[in-house]
């Protein structure tokens, strides 16, 4: 018998002790603090023993289950850090220490280079991996004593990423793009070992059609429509302002159409969309700030999400996993962040610039098969890339030296 081409299955992972240090955790708000959650839950559900070190909060902590969710005295400082010192030295020398990294999410207004010390002291007492969500403030060009203070912190943030890249045994970023800017801040040699780990869905991604079809009929009943679009996200910055260009233009192209706006701060933008275009009050509905299981519940309803983002659909958006991860035929923008698998996989409708939405939500709505394919596509490229149980594996086999199969 030839054996030549046979491949010996790898070994199961053993337990793996893992200390998660989070800028956020729940009951906390915030994409990284829901990300954290699901990857603490995930790797517990792998019966690994899992603690979490975050900030204190002043909701119940009601999201524990089989995590260890240990509050910290302060936001990273010296207090917070000889706690976290104790701590640790506390568990197994092969205990894992896994960081959530974002600058800003360590406190002194995301200048905290004395925590990023604290961390880079210690990459020769236990293994340390880093997410890096985010890897520095970008430079500002413009002169003026705004931009020379942006770039007083685009500097410490590259000193910050410095310090916790030469801490980092192995390390992980939300977006490849993410690579590229940290190329010098790691030793010379790892660079080739960062992975790719994209952020999944921090909403449910299943949901009762019997309930989805009901809240859909209310949404249309209330405004009169034979189509919903949606948007999911927390209307702040350069979103918002690309949604001011393109909601109004596509309403006004797509009579018959209405639009639900779901997260935090959509009622007060729905407010003031309204009063700029009062001809469309009528269409628009804000759901405000509900529960994830709701969430999933209003984005399973619309027949088209418009996701517009001045950097482009990229792995990092939790606004566009949760549409993705649900089917939803989702219209948004290719820009410098988006990876190759937005064009490559075809399972979202892609543009240049906002301008070309409107047209293309149209066209999308005006299409039964195109958005049959779209939902078809979208739900298949979310389990086979971005579920959250990829994100665990590779957590996992990084532990342990194997060869993640992501």
């Amino acid at each position: 018998m030839d054996l030549s081409n046979c491949r010996v299955a790898d070994p199961p992972i053993s337990s793996i002790n893992w200390a998660i240090v989070t800028g956020e955790y729940p009951l906390q708000t915030g994409g990284v603090s829901d990300y954290t959650h699901l990857v603490a839950v995930g790797l517990a559900q792998r019966r690994d023993k899992v603690d979490v070190w975050a900030p204190s909060t002043a909701e119940v902590n009601a999201l524990a289950n089989s995590v260890g969710v240990h509050r910290l005295p302060d936001h990273f400082g010296a207090r917070a850090r000889r706690q976290l010192s104790r701590a640790l030295a506390q568990l197994p020398v092969d205990a894992r220490l896994l960081v959530q990294y974002v600058p800003q999410a360590y406190g002194r207004k995301g200048m905290n280079v004395p925590f990023c010390f604290w961390l880079w002291r210690r990459r020769h007492l236990r293994p340390i991996d880093v997410m890096f969500h985010e890897v520095a403030t970008p430079w500002e060009k413009r002169t003026s004593l705004a931009a020379l203070r942006l770039n007083v912190l685009a500097l410490v943030t590259r000193l910050m990423a410095w310090l916790v890249g030469h801490a980092a045994e192995r390390i992980y970023v939300s977006v490849p793009a993410w690579r590229k800017l940290l190329k010098g801040y790691v030793p010379q040699g790892e660079f080739a070992q960062i992975e790719w780990l994209p952020v999944p869905s921090t909403v449910p991604t299943e949901v009762d059609a019997e309930i989805v079809t009901n809240l859909r009929n209310d949404l249309l009943q209330r405004a009169n429509a034979a189509f919903l679009l949606g948007h999911f996200g927390t209307f702040g910055g350069h979103i918002a302002a690309g949604l001011r260009q393109v909601l109004p233009p596509a309403l006004k192209k797509l009579p018959t159409a209405s639009a639900v706006l779901i997260g935090r701060g959509s009622t007060k933008f729905v407010e003031e969309l309204a009063a700029a275009f009062p001809e469309l009050r009528d269409r628009m509905m804000a759901a405000g700030m509900i529960e994830p299981a709701i969430v999933s519940q209003h984005l399973a309803a619309c027949d088209c999400l418009v996701q517009p983002y001045l950097d482009g659909i990229s792995s990092r958006r939790t606004s566009a996993m949760a549409g993705l991860a649900l089917g939803r035929p989702i219209v948004t923008t290719f820009g410098f962040l988006s990876e190759p698998i937005w064009k490559e996989s075809k399972a979202v409708r892609l543009v240049s610039s906002f301008s070309e939405m409107p047209a293309a939500i149209a066209e999308v709505l005006a299409e039964p098969q195109e958005r049959a394919r779209l939902s078809h596509a979208a739900a298949a490229l979310y389990r086979q890339r971005f579920d959250i149980q990829h994100t665990i594996d590779a957590l996992r086999s990084g532990a342990t030296g194997q060869v993640s199969a992501a």
